[in-house]
């Protein structure tokens, strides 16, 4: 999956808007209230990351399981350990994997 792909992907979620709070380089997605910037991030990105860097919101217990799986995916970069990961796309989760992941993150933070 590359960047553009997943970015598609991400904003097609209800009331998800892209978002650059940490500035250039960092592409964060919220869901909320884009018109007064209120919104609950739930996917980040590392713009130009090779292979593509994601991080999403994951239930803790399948966080660690995921981690001790995969050694793509990784404790949240600069986020809460138990709650983001950051997956590594290099394959080893397929595209579907990561789109449920996505949508999990995307779930956690609405529900």
């Amino acid at each position: 999956m590359n960047h553009k792909e997943l970015e598609e992907y991400l904003l097609t979620f209800p009331n998800t808007w892209l978002d650059f709070p940490f500035g250039e380089g960092t592409s964060v997605y919220k869901v909320g209230h884009k018109e007064t910037g209120e919104g609950k991030l739930f996917a980040i990105i590392a713009d130009g990351s090779n292979p593509l860097r994601v991080s999403l919101k994951c239930d803790p217990q399948l966080a660690k399981n995921l981690r001790e799986k995969y050694e793509s995916v990784l404790p949240g970069y600069h986020l809460n350990k138990n709650h983001w990961n950051t997956i590594i796309c290099t394959g080893q989760l397929n595209d579907d994997e990561i789109k449920d992941l996505a949508r999990l993150s995307y779930r956690l933070v609405t529900e």
